[in-house]
């Protein structure tokens, strides 16, 4: 290893470093935003009714039904 040697961040990551560096909630606001679109509790009675509504796809999507 060379005297000189540091080890190399590409800019994104040096971005990054100075956005959370200027902005320490930053990832609390991130984890706060994912929680009002993705985690939402379930309901599973909506999930069966989903379920029950499938329509089988075709082995084929593309080709229509010769009748």
């Amino acid at each position: 290893m060379p005297l000189f040697w540091k080890p190399y961040k590409s800019e994104i990551t040096q971005f990054i470093d100075e956005m959370k560096a200027k902005r320490p909630t930053l990832e609390a606001e991130q984890r706060a935003g994912r929680g009002l679109l993705w985690d939402r509790p379930q309901d599973r009675e909506d999930a069966t009714e989903f379920k029950a509504a499938r329509v089988p796809q075709q082995p084929y999507v593309y080709q229509t039904r010769g009748h």
